[in-house]
């Protein structure tokens, strides 16, 4: 009985090492973009992360429904870095600043617009003369001001002229999970693009309603008219452009590589 005992306590002590062994590696491998090739990347499912990462040679790419998913994944060793936009990342790096880190170089340039019916071309014109007049007007920059720029984001949210008489309402399509763009606090979804379109309704008279789904469904939503407009931090792609048409940019973003510290 004891030399089974014995056996068994060695066994054990053996499939803990083998455990120990195959433990995930948390090192830091890339430092980097060219070190990307052969990696495992983390990227937001439907994301321009998405297909910048599957350009990359020889990697693999693990997608996630949420972008905090991939960021989890990335600090806890399963994948190599993340591919994301910059005003994201910069949130994420903020509350993980002891685990995670931006490669000083940005991956790519992009703009954001909005995604809006193809045969909805009455709106597109309207949109995108709202988004002129708060250009003009300076609104969009303070909004940019307060969720990109300011070191404690969020903190002067757009309000509403007095006096404006609504006719109708605005559906927006979007994704709650890409901070500081859109996010939830206390039940509510807030961030650039909210205020962004609660401008541009202001300027056309309708109140807005926000629709909040999977990043990937987004396109689908206006395509199909559940929703009159898509914003999610979307940048023109022609993949894109084959089922919606775009506004004029609206601001400016850059791809980057997340990795750890």
């Amino acid at each position: 009985m004891k030399k089974l005992i014995a056996g068994i306590s060695a066994l054990a002590l053996m499939v803990g090492m083998m455990a120990g062994c195959s433990s995930t590696n948390t090192e830091n491998t890339v430092h980097t973009k060219d070190d990307l090739v052969g990696k495992t990347i983390g990227v937001q499912l439907g994301t321009t992360g998405m297909t910048l990462a599957e350009s990359i040679e020889g990697t693999t790419v693990e997608k996630y429904n949420k972008g905090a998913d991939a960021i989890q994944a990335l600090i806890q060793g399963k994948i190599d870095a993340v591919i994301i936009d910059s005003a994201p990342a910069k949130y994420f790096v903020e509350k993980n600043s002891e685990k995670i880190t931006t490669l000083d170089e940005p991956y790519a340039v992009e703009e954001y617009a909005i995604a809006i019916k193809k045969d909805n071309d009455e709106l597109t014109d309207k949109i995108n003369t709202a988004l002129a007049e708060l250009k003009e007007d300076g609104t969009l920059s303070e909004i940019e001001q307060n969720w990109l720029v300011d070191e404690e984001y969020g903190k002067h949210p757009y309000t509403s002229p007095e006096g404006i008489e609504y006719t109708g309402t605005l559906t927006m399509a979007t994704n709650a999970e890409f901070p500081p763009y859109e996010l939830k606090e206390n039940n509510e979804i807030v961030g650039f693009d909210v205020d962004m379109m609660n401008a541009v309704c202001d300027k056309l008279g309708y109140q807005l309603v926000v629709d909040d789904m999977a990043f990937d469904s987004v396109i689908t939503a206006v395509v199909t008219g559940k929703a009159d407009v898509g914003v999610a931090g979307m940048t023109v792609t022609e993949d894109r452009l084959k089922n919606v048409n775009f506004s004029d940019s609206y601001t400016k973003a850059n791809q980057v590589v997340i990795v750890r510290k």
